[in-house]
């Protein structure tokens, strides 16, 4: 992972945390332990993510997290 690519991590798990009015910690271990969100959608789909608007991007990964169980 480069630093853009971290950078956009971060701002995913703000902003999600912020959406669903939890804490960064918790979105975390959501993307993470709980899937492979991180791994497996966030990162590898980065250059097309991040070329969308944040409310964009927030609801796209809240849609995902919805697909795989995750309470969102």
């Amino acid at each position: 992972m480069n630093k853009s690519e971290l950078e956009f991590v971060i701002f995913c798990i703000e902003n999600i945390a912020e959406y669903l009015k939890l804490g960064g910690n918790e979105i975390y271990i959501l993307l993470t332990e709980k899937s492979d969100i991180l791994d497996n959608y966030i990162i590898p789909c980065y250059d097309a993510l991040h070329t969308q608007g944040k409310e964009y991007i927030v609801n796209d990964i809240i849609e995902v997290m919805r697909e795989k169980g995750l309470p969102a």
